[in-house]
């Protein structure tokens, strides 16, 4: 036993050795980055992988899992360098340490490497992450990389995304994309599809996607839906003429609200015969747009930036596991439906209704997930210009806080004619519940610093 401990501190001692030796080398002269400079190529990177995801149109959910592995892998290595810094193995459900390196390797090419390798083993058009890395990759040999560290570096890269990737193997991802369609059956409470197009029930089986920190995908169930009914006094009822009435009655204001935080990665348009389709980032996407702006007017650092993106990748991805977990146990039909069979045959919500059931809005769960954990890194009120949606062709909105983007993002669905009241309210609590759990279970630093006074 005491040799096995001698063993266990002398590979300790080592891996000491070699951490301080790689922070050294990081701090080289010759290598002619700023801090300003490296958090801008994680940036980088992140909107490369998200405008290759708006290209594959992935859903909201598949795309929470691809933002979240590989913002997990540049926190992972970033944080090697900095014993201020926690692992999150141990933390996140079935995440083992890193592998050491055995070499002298530059920290922030090796999270830019990961993330990027991580990412591309997600997506689909893996030809565009591979030039994107031919780009950035030569950033660091013109800053004054000596090769063999770059050559180290980008091998110790793929060790970790390997890792990385053998854990989000795990996850049940894969045994999901064979599991049962969803069905639609006589329940005329239950979610059926919606026009244009009618599509299939977005991942019914979502909810076995294994969790990242919460204990499990029921743990933040909401409140009941109110009860199905067609009786014109009831709850249920005043609730779809509240839905129709709103969307008659929409302000030029409450249009361009609903059309900020459309975020539906598919929207079918329909000329005669012929069927086009625009596309655009996902919920996550868009609060991961507001987290590139936030963390570049706060000036983080490149392991700060590494750090806000994986609490709130993480946060949001565990949040679409609680949502659509409601989605398919409520399985509650949406406003469009009701409205076109009962009210008003011709009528038409102000956006495409998303293919999944109705209770609890994604939208409110994601963006009060986000915005709690946003808000625990650079507090409140911090005011920002949202112009996540500027590249889609709509203008800047304007924040105090966080919080405030998420109340917004949240009644958007209302004005949208896509979700009954209940489900954004309930949703918003579900979020910021979510979002509360796993930033006082999530630890990053044992004292973090307030870097909402950067």
């Amino acid at each position: 036993m005491k040799m096995m401990n001698a063993k266990r501190l002398l590979t300790l001692a080592c891996t000491c050795l070699l951490l301080f030796a790689m922070a050294a080398c990081n701090s080289r002269e010759e290598v002619q980055l700023d801090e300003k400079t490296k958090a801008e190529m994680l940036r980088r990177s992140v909107q490369q992988l998200t405008d290759v995801m708006v290209h594959d149109i992935f859903s909201p959910p598949v795309a929470s899992r691809i933002y979240a592995y590989p913002s997990v892998a540049a926190y992972e290595v970033l944080a090697q360098g900095d014993f201020s810094y926690r692992s999150l193995a141990g933390q996140l459900h079935g995440l083992e340490p890193l592998p050491a390196p055995t070499q002298e390797v530059y920290l922030p090419l090796v999270a830019i490497k990961s993330y990027l390798t991580v990412g591309k083993a997600l997506i689909f058009t893996e030809e565009k992450i591979t030039a994107f890395e031919g780009e950035i990759f030569q950033e660091f040999t013109a800053a004054g990389l000596d090769q063999e560290r770059y050559d180290a570096s980008l091998v110790y890269g793929d060790v970790v995304a390997k890792h990385i990737l053998a854990w989000a193997a795990k996850d049940q991802y894969k045994e999901t994309r064979t599991f049962p369609k969803y069905t639609v059956n006589g329940d005329p409470s239950r979610w059926q599809p919606t026009p244009p197009v009618y599509m299939d029930a977005i991942e019914p089986h979502w909810n076995k996607i294994r969790t990242f920190v919460i204990d499990s995908a029921s743990q933040f169930a909401p409140i009941l839906p109110t009860e199905y009914s067609l009786d014109k006094d009831s709850p249920f009822y005043k609730e779809i003429l509240q839905v129709y009435e709103t969307g008659n009655t929409l302000t030029s204001d409450q249009r361009e609200i609903a059309a900020f935080w459309d975020c539906n990665p598919y929207v079918a348009h329909l000329q005669g015969h012929v069927m086009y389709a625009s596309k655009k980032i996902t919920p996550g996407g868009h609060w991961i747009g507001i987290t590139k702006i936030a963390t570049r007017k706060a000036e983080l650092n490149m392991i700060e930036t590494a750090m806000t993106y994986a609490k709130t990748s993480v946060t949001m991805a565990d949040a679409f596991i609680s949502c659509w977990d409601e989605k398919y146990r409520s399985n509650l039909i949406r406003p469009e439906t009701l409205i076109n069979k009962y009210i008003d045959e011709n009528w038409k919500p102000t956006l495409q209704t998303p293919p999944f059931p109705e209770y609890t809005s994604g939208h409110s769960v994601v963006s009060g997930s986000a915005a709690v954990a946003l808000t625990s890194i650079l507090g409140e009120p911090f005011a920002f210009v949202d112009s996540t949606e500027v590249k889609y062709g709509l203008t800047v909105r304007e924040f105090e806080s966080f919080r405030e983007a998420s109340e917004e993002a949240a009644i958007s669905r209302l004005y949208g004619g896509i979700h009954y009241m209940p489900a954004i309210k309930n949703g918003i609590k579900q979020g910021r519940a979510l979002g509360s759990y796993i930033s006082t279970k999530l630890v990053f630093r044992e004292s973090d610093p307030d870097l909402s006074a950067r």
